[in-house]
């Protein structure tokens, strides 16, 4: 799922590029992609794009009379810019919004149906579907402590849980714990103020070291290779393979349609963390460290 680095880089390049334009022309070809039926799509027919905005995962559209579009691109949704709209077949985009100096077309891969498309009327409209996070980028050490200790989950449900934080998801929150050398299930009430201090710096950090990498690799360009797994991460989708800072390979734990990529070394003290499937089917026989789960590897 495009993250908060993702979603500004196309945040900025579509401020380039429509913001002062018409939009003349909407098709909203997948049956499950518009969740909203008042104001109507071509309420923003003829209307000059006003501002954008980031709310959470969202990329939000204004228009001059108050109205705006709202795209959530969940985990497999995709923008392009294209000069001209695509011939239409089969397999093509779920949207597209013809302005006046191009076309956006809004893509999804595969069959699940996440991505949606709202359209509202005024602040109050955009209020609702706001998440409410917790900006990292504008905010102290002070109001990052009073999200994360809201409620006592483990890190990595915190870190991803829109409502406590902005923007955050899978990827970035194991690069952000990574950094940080805190276990993804460590309870967020039992932390000390010197590891609340640590993870606030290490997400302001990663955010901002990836902003502007991705800056860099896309410059003047709209970003097309918009993806989860970038082989610079230290261990977001790098199970198995050595960890840049200790060298040991990284482990994951899967739960629901997710996993967590973690460092045992680096964040929980060498000890292996139970995958949920995995350690319910072996029981006792769970391997407790890396020592013990490559002695059962060796023949």
């Amino acid at each position: 799922m495009p993250e908060l680095p993702d979603i500004t880089l196309y945040i900025e390049a579509l401020r380039d590029r429509i913001v002062g334009h018409t939009l003349s022309r909407v098709v909203v070809r997948g049956p499950f992609l518009l969740r909203t039926a008042i104001p109507p799509v071509d309420s923003v027919l003829g209307q000059r794009v006003r501002e954008l905005r980031r709310l959470g995962k969202q990329i939000a559209i204004g228009f001059e009379r108050g109205h705006w579009l709202v795209l959530h691109l969940k985990i497999a949704g995709r923008l392009h810019w294209r000069g001209d709209a695509p011939k239409p077949g089969v397999k093509g985009p779920l949207a597209l919004f013809e302005f006046d100096s191009g076309v956006l077309v809004f893509t999804e891969a595969g069959s699940q149906h996440r991505a949606s498309l709202h359209i509202v009327a005024g602040e109050d409209g955009l209020r609702e579907l706001e998440p409410g996070g917790l900006e990292v980028l504008d905010a102290d050490v002070t109001a990052f402590s009073k999200a994360l200790r809201a409620e006592n989950h483990t890190l990595k449900r915190a870190l991803t849980d829109p409502h406590l934080f902005s923007g955050i998801g899978n990827a970035y929150s194991d690069e952000i714990l990574h950094r940080a050398c805190l276990s993804p299930i460590a309870l967020t009430q039992k932390l000390t103020p010197a590891e609340i201090e640590r993870l606030f710096h290490a997400t302001r950090e990663v955010l901002r070291e990836w902003l502007e990498r991705l800056r860099a690799a896309t410059g003047k360009q709209f970003p097309e290779k918009v993806t989860a797994f970038r082989p610079e991460m230290a261990v977001h989708g790098r199970f198995g393979r050595p960890c840049p800072r200790c060298g040991a390979k990284i482990q994951r734990i899967r739960y629901a349609s997710n996993e967590a990529n973690y460092c045992a070394p680096c964040q929980t003290g060498g000890k292996l963390l139970a995958d949920r499937a995995l350690s319910r089917l072996l029981g006792k026989d769970w391997p407790r460290t890396i020592e013990e789960l490559e002695a059962r590897k060796r023949p």
